[in-house]
């Protein structure tokens, strides 16, 4: 890939990427994203996004169902409304289960976004569920516990630009982020929690690509380690430009990485490489 000269801009807003290692334990989990939440808010962050299941991690897959909440009510919801509001601090979380009415035995796994003022601004729910059996034995079956969101693409203004949504193994279907840029999408995030094989494999490569072919940056925060049930995921969150250049990037251990995303930055790249404006959808 060709070089393009960076833009530096110390004024531009700065997003973040929060890695973690969720526990079976809700308020462990809560008590931990919000020290890391408020390392990036010291830090000068505009907006950060945390991991898939931020909140809870389990042994089971229906463990999670144990802690569903109503949508617009509940602890998890309860809390980051109010970390976002004292911090004054865009939240990007990750997943939360939500409640299918009517439906005990499965959750939505919603992306939902905070704005500075506490105030819910977004709602995505995670639409490609992880049905899969891991080269090595690993089988997942998300689609048990895990309704599937609407076909229904979801961008929202943030004052790191217009965000699209997605969660995870949404990743690997590259329509969806189209779909997200042809609706305006600047800045694309991809809460996870890639297993340890699949993130060696992939996780990196479909990131990049998703950046490059949609000219966003992209913020992908993952879960790292060993979790409940012997589940290891892959860490190595990162910030990418629309280039496909790693902005910032964390492998192991909790943390909080962050890089300003500078608007000429995206301008550059799509005026002096305008891919996006070749597109022909009908073939």
């Amino acid at each position: 890939m060709t070089d393009m000269p960076k833009i530096i801009d110390s004024a531009a807003p700065i997003a973040a990427a929060i890695q973690l290692s969720s526990v079976a334990d809700r308020d462990a989990n809560l008590a931990t994203a919000g020290r890391l939440l408020r390392q990036a808010a010291a830090a000068g962050v505009a907006l950060a996004v945390l991991p898939e299941n931020f909140a809870f991690m389990g042994a089971k897959e229906r463990d999670k169902l144990a802690i569903a909440e109503a949508d617009g009510q509940g602890p998890i919801q309860e809390f980051l409304a109010a970390t976002a509001r004292e911090l004054k601090l865009w939240i990007v979380a990750g997943t939360v289960p939500l409640a299918v009415p009517g439906d005990a035995d499965k959750v939505y796994a919603a992306c939902l976004v905070y704005d500075a003022q506490g105030r819910r601004a977004a709602r995505y729910d995670k639409i490609h569920m992880f049905d899969v059996e891991v080269p090595g034995g690993e089988r997942y079956r998300e689609s048990a516990t895990i309704a599937r969101g609407e076909l229904n693409p979801v961008v929202v203004p943030t004052p790191i630009g217009r965000l699209g949504l997605s969660v995870c193994y949404d990743l690997r279907f590259p329509e969806l982020y189209r779909a997200l840029a042809a609706q305006g999408a600047e800045v694309l995030c991809v809460p996870a929690a890639f297993t340890a094989r699949t993130g060696q494999a992939h996780w990196e490569p479909l990131l990049r690509a998703r950046a490059i072919e949609n000219q966003c940056f992209l913020i992908a925060p993952g879960q790292h380690g060993t979790h409940a049930g012997g589940r290891s995921t892959h860490g190595h969150s990162l910030i990418l430009d629309p280039w496909g250049e790693i902005l910032a990037q964390q492998a192991d251990g909790d943390g909080v990485v962050g890089a300003p995303l500078p608007r000429q930055r995206l301008e550059q790249v799509r005026s002096s490489f305008p891919a996006l404006s070749h597109r022909r959808m009908g073939v």
